[in-house]
Formats: structure tokens, C-alpha cells, sequence
């Protein structure tokens, strides 16, 4: 079955943390709710550095991502629907969501 990365870009942070697990809680049950089809289910980002094609070095990114999720579908229809519920679009992020190519070898 063709696996998709749904990455996470953007979102408000919580006013307080009720806010902030309220919004975890939502965020657990849908995880909860894809079963199987979460390969990969929660990889929040910290700590960002870029490295630069002359071996440089700089601390943060250069993209708003900030985590990603790996899902099993059977379609990118099908992965858009699951990204669809999402609740972290209820906090102002955005998600993309592409197809995970299997590389030879793999």
C-alpha cells in the first residue's frame, strides 16, 4: 500500500495550557482514529539547524515545518481525506502531503 508523509507548517501556539491539551487531546484521538494506516503517527521537530552546500552552519530553518506524520492509503485521495481531519488545522496550521516514493534497494 503507497505511503504518504503529511508534514505540519505553521500553527498558533495555545493561549494557556487548558488551551494546549485540549488541543492534544483532539490531536491523540485522531492518531487514535487511523489505526494501522499510522506507519509513523506523531515526529514533532526541535532544535532545527541548516547545513549549507559550503558546510556552514546555521541554527534554525529555513521552513515552517514542524513536524510530520507517515500514513498508509490507498490513494492520495484517500491520504487528503485522512489529512483533512487533522485538528491541527483548527490552529491555523497547514498541511501538506505527498506520496513517499520506494526506492530501489529499499
Amino acid at each position: 500500500m503507497p505511503r504518504y508523509i503529511i508534514i505540519y507548517l505553521g500553527g498558533g501556539k495555545p493561549s494557556s495550557p487548558e488551551e494546549g491539551e485540549q488541543h492534544m487531546s483532539k490531536y491523540r484521538a485522531w492518531l487514535s482514529s487511523l489505526g494501522d494506516s499510522a506507519v509513523s503517527p506523531a515526529n514533532p521537530l526541535k532544535n532545527t539547524n541548516t547545513v549549507h552546500s559550503d558546510g556552514t552552519v546555521n541554527t534554525g530553518g529555513t521552513t515552517s515545518m514542524s513536524g510530520f506524520t507517515i500514513i498508509e492509503a490507498d490513494s492520495m485521495e484517500a491520504a487528503l481525506l485522512i489529512a483533512k481531519g487533522c485538528p491541527f488545522l483548527d490552529v491555523g496550521g497547514s498541511l501538506e502531503v505527498s506520496e513517499l516514493i520506494q526506492m530501489p534497494g529499499q
